[in-house]
């Protein structure tokens, strides 16, 4: 690691567009806790600088747009901090070569500010697409209007958590695309033998994906079934950032969340397959087909998501109870801070634990319902201002909650695997459940409810997205309270085009159909439906919650295990995968020291392969879009060549990347 105390920026280096911000705290003398950051806190590198600036905005729009008509074909989203930071730095070596500075703070709030749109986009697709499933209509006004009052509330709540989250349980809650993008940044910086992992990484990442998504020359899914159990199955996505993240989460909890996703696949779906056998009739809230007719896949689909969303809700209050002391503990030293600043002490805190103060997050949170509150544009469809202002309420109410949630999820998972839906749907259960006693179980209610389910989609995914940058900040040395500034500013520049993204491809080819099918909009709209007309199955939703309930009571993570049950054992297992050859390396390891070494090997190669399928699956998601917008068909050679053999090349492929993957950990020469 380079030498911490580190000169500052030349002369030549642009205004620092923080200076302009409201004062904060200046470093005092005191050392900070926890990891040694990668900038000294008593140095004052530029961060907020207008090319920062700019670079992030013009990234995230970008992103936003492709992440936007990923979620909307195949129901998920990919995290952009890693894509911006690289291509950020791809940028500023481009302006170096041409006698523009950069520093590594610049380029760490580019990526902070472009990164924000990704989340805003997340939350704007599984929700308000259910408008149009409806046959209603929205405008840019308004799907612009919640998402910036969702990031922003997500950025307020986070605020009073990083003391605890990110910096107190730094050694529990690994971030791991915090800690990838905070790697990517050094190894570009310090070049060498990291940078050398670090882009072997990206490269076999963007290989990995393009070969298995872009051409698909080999499947990208791999699928068995059990023999002798009915409908049993088990599948693994061919992803390399996935078996990336499993390293750098480690066994223990990489076990934790396959155990709850056998749980679904070997266990629930079997039970309702053979409770199922030989009805007639479908069960709801399957109204076509019978369980025999059933994939597994289908069951999952349309069963075993419901459980898993109670076992999320359930396991998310839990968590939050549980939080609670910790959650005074941090508002008691954000209070301390501010009357610290009040009284003029503000030399006592380092800069790189300077935050907004608590006083900003009341303010903001009191002026965010008030929008929502008195502007008709937010909820269109309640004419009362006491109705849009109870509908704020519970937008505060449940925004606050699943903003811990979201957190702590993303903690331990990423932003990628970020369960968004699940807490969504527990927020529509609430909300509609409050609705159905007002009575207001018509088309108004419907659509008041995932106005409401929408923006606390889109600030529980920004809090996600921002505890990751708030690790990465972390790491590198980067002042916490222009980050979260610099979120915000992610969040006002790209909702308006994420927003207009959402309208054209509505306009351009509907959604629930084969082209964008919507998916998680589509159970946004069932659980609502479900509700307001009293035939949700409750029951589904029950089994989930006490499968939260009975892991807490065995001393397992309840929200570690509920993510498992809700996500397809396919995300899962390449996942366990990753943890257990980091056990496998680690135990091996002949002295404590290069224990150390591979682990650190491990972790800036994995955050490469997560980087490099970033990228490219970007990548994909535009070139999708512009070929559609052609009229033409995305291109791929497809692996109907293969033909049976397909599927033993995928497993192939991804064997030959653990191999690869082993042998550069265990390399002990000096340029591992």
């Amino acid at each position: 690691m380079p030498d911490a105390s580190r000169p500052t920026p030349p002369s030549g280096e642009p205004e620092d567009v923080g200076s302009l911000l409201p004062a904060g705290d200046v470093a005092g003398p005191t050392e900070p806790t926890g990891p040694v950051p990668y900038v000294s806190p008593s140095a004052s590198p530029a961060e907020t600088t207008l090319k920062a600036v700019a670079a992030g905005i013009v990234f995230g729009i970008l992103f936003g747009a492709a992440n936007a008509y990923l979620g909307l074909r195949a129901g998920l989203t990919i995290s952009t901090s890693i894509p911006v930071a690289v291509m950020t730095v791809a940028l500023f070596r481009a302006l170096r070569a041409g006698g523009v500075q950069g520093t590594i703070l610049e380029a760490n709030m580019s990526q902070t500010i472009g990164s924000a749109s990704s989340s805003v986009a997340s939350g704007v697709i599984f929700t308000l697409p259910a408008l149009f499933l409806w046959g209603f209509s929205t405008d840019l006004v308004q799907i612009t209007l919640l998402a910036v009052c969702g990031g922003i509330l997500g950025t307020l709540f986070m605020i009073p958590l990083r003391s605890y989250l990110i910096v107190r349980e730094h050694a529990n809650l690994p971030y791991p695309e915090g800690t990838a993008c905070a790697e990517v940044l050094k190894a570009s910086e310090a070049g060498g033998s990291r940078a050398k992992n670090v882009f072997l990484g990206l490269g076999i990442g963007a290989l990995f994906k393009a070969l298995t998504g872009w051409a698909r020359v080999v499947p990208d899914e791999l699928a068995v079934r059990i023999p002798l159990l009915r409908k049993g199955e088990l599948g693994a996505d061919v992803s390399a950032a996935l078996f990336g993240v499993g390293y750098i989460l480690g066994p223990r909890i990489a076990a934790i969340m396959v155990g709850g996703g056998l749980l679904s696949w070997l266990v629930l779906i079997p039970a309702l397959a053979y409770w199922g056998a030989g009805r007639t009739t479908p069960l709801y809230p399957e109204t076509a087909l019978t369980l025999d007719a059933m994939e597994p896949a289908q069951i999952w689909s349309r069963y075993v998501r419901y459980i898993g969303a109670g076992a999320v809700a359930m396991a998310g209050l839990i968590t939050l109870a549980k939080s609670i002391p910790t959650m005074i503990e941090s508002f008691r030293i954000g209070a301390q801070q501010l009357r610290a600043r009040i009284a003029g002490e503000g030399d006592t805190i380092l800069r790189t634990e300077q935050d907004l103060s608590l006083r900003t997050v009341g303010i903001g949170a009191v002026v965010v319902f008030a929008v929502l509150a008195l502007t008709p544009q937010a909820f269109s469809t309640i004419d009362l201002a006491l109705g849009r202002a109870l509908a704020a309420l519970l937008v505060v109410v449940f925004a606050f909650f699943f903003v811990t949630v979201s957190s702590r999820i993303v903690g331990l998972v990423g932003v990628t695997s970020n369960p968004t839906s699940g807490m969504t749907i527990a927020t529509l259960l609430g909300t509609a459940s409050v609705f159905l006693l007002l009575g207001w179980t018509d088309d108004a209610g419907k659509v008041a409810a995932l106005t409401v389910g929408a923006v606390v989609a889109i600030a529980a995914s920004t809090a996600g997205d921002m505890s990751q940058d708030l690790k990465t900040g972390f790491l590198l040395g980067a002042t916490p309270r222009r980050q979260q500034i610099g979120e915000m500013l992610g969040v006002l520049t790209s909702a308006a085009f994420v927003a207009g993204t959402v309208l054209l491809l509505a306009r351009a080819y509907g959604f629930g159909g084969e082209e964008l099918p919507a998916p998680q909009a589509t159970l946004m709209k069932l659980v609502i439906d479900g509700v307001l007309a009293q035939s949700l199955p409750w029951g589904l939703v029950g089994i989930g919650a006490a499968i939260a309930i009975v892991a807490t009571l065995l001393r397992l993570p309840p929200l570690p295990f509920a993510v498992g049950v809700y996500l397809p054992i396919a995300t899962m297992l390449p996942v366990f995968f990753g943890g257990l050859l980091r056990l496998f390396v680690e135990r091996r390891a002949p002295t404590g020291e290069e224990r150390e070494a591979r682990r650190d090997r491990g972790i800036l190669f994995g955050s490469g392969l997560v980087g490099g399928e970033g990228l490219i699956g970007v990548g994909i998601a535009a070139a999708a879009g512009y070929a559609v917008s052609r009229g033409a068909e995305p291109w791929s050679v497809g692996f109907e060549w293969a033909g049976a053999a397909a599927e033993w090349l995928a497993l192939a492929l991804f064997a030959a990347l653990a191999v690869y993957f082993w042998r550069l950990v265990t390399k002990r020469s000096a340029d591992a």
